[in-house]
């Protein structure tokens, strides 16, 4: 085997949002530990991803679904790790890592999304040029895309440093760095909007999205001002109760399917339930969580997406404890699923609906 292959790596490899790194190392920890794994995090902060190292990879990451995952924007089987590479030939050492593995389905060449690894996204483009012909000369990577196939992740933290990693694309994002491209519409009342876009992307899957958007259903934005979420979900053809005391964007209103409501969000109740509850409301997280379990509780909505604004320390410890509580005052059973999407920021969304 080639020296510059560290052999005893095995374990996770995830995308994060850059200076988030310490509260996915601590979700793996505890979910790894939970699921009977001990391990260890090897993470940075600012650098966009985070390692778990010192288990079966494979074995953990069936025991940790990607979508129960929420500072992850990618989860990947790591395998091999390779330093010292030569700019001449980077290939070569990767086949002696990939010996023995198998075929894949495709091929993503990715770098961290942090500050250190944008500037490799020319390297990330040309050397997958040239390691897509490479891999199938040698019967490793199908002719077309195979979306059943495992799919391999070249991850380059350096020029000379890059991780091997594998990813099921039943179980992991289906964007590279696992980050949807989605365009700012000229139109779009706030730049929120891609936030409400990205979650119906991420949280829902594509007959959720048919099932639960239908034309016609109804919506209620708590905070709605400027309108970001009610133009979304009127592009949706819902009917929106838009609940704020502030103005909304003439784009907003001009759909024709929202109907401003000047009122606190905190207090106002609807005649009757709703399909839809959507916030994004700037309060504290566990003000939020309260509120939506109160709306789950009273039967006002069939369900919800919304965001917890985090705060600046203990953040994972913040996020158990909203959504623990979530459970405990909704006092109905929950499917909840959460993820700190690209548009986010010090927030995470959530969707929840009864069990």
């Amino acid at each position: 085997m080639d020296d510059r292959i560290i052999p005893a790596t095995d374990g996770l490899l995830c995308w994060c949002r850059a200076g988030f790194e310490p509260e996915l190392a601590a979700e793996l920890g505890e979910r790894a530990a939970a699921a009977g794994f001990a391990g260890y995090a090897r993470a940075e902060r600012g650098s966009g991803h985070v390692e778990y190292l010192g288990v079966d990879g494979a074995a953990l990451s069936r025991a940790l679904p990607f979508s129960d995952l929420i500072f992850a924007r990618q989860k990947l089987h790591l395998f091999a790790e390779l330093r010292g590479l030569d700019p001449q030939d980077r290939i070569a050492p990767m086949f002696d890592a990939l010996g023995g593995r198998g075929r894949y389905g495709d091929v993503w060449v990715e770098y961290p999304d942090s500050d250190a690894g944008k500037p490799l996204a020319g390297l990330a483009r040309a050397f997958a040029n040239a390691l897509r012909p490479a891999l199938r000369k040698r019967g490793l990577l199908t002719e077309k895309v195979s979306p059943t196939l495992r799919r391999l992740h070249v991850c380059f933290l350096g020029g000379d440093h890059a991780l091997l990693a594998i990813a099921d694309p039943r179980d992991a994002a289906p964007w590279p760095l696992g980050v949807p491209r989605l365009r700012m519409l000229a139109e779009a009342p706030s730049r929120s909007a891609l936030k409400l876009e990205e979650a119906l992307l991420v949280l829902l899957d594509a007959d959720e999205r048919e099932r639960l958007l239908q034309p016609g259903m109804t919506a209620v934005d708590l905070g709605a001002a400027p309108g970001g979420w009610s133009w979304v979900l009127a592009r949706q053809r819902l009917r929106v109760n838009a609940i704020d005391n502030g103005p909304l964007a003439a784009t907003a209103l001009a759909t024709g399917l929202i109907e401003h409501v000047r009122a606190d969000g905190f207090h106002w109740q609807p005649p009757k339930p709703v399909d839809w509850l959507v916030c994004d409301m700037v309060e504290s997280p566990r003000r939020v969580a309260s509120r939506i379990a109160q709306w789950f509780a009273q039967g006002g909505c069939r369900r919800a997406i919304f965001n917890l604004k985090l705060p600046m320390k203990k953040r994972w410890d913040e996020t158990r404890l909203c959504l623990d509580l979530l459970r405990q005052q909704s006092g109905i059973a929950l499917t909840l699923r959460a993820r700190q999407l690209f548009h986010d920021r010090e927030e995470i969304t959530v969707f929840a609906a009864p069990r």
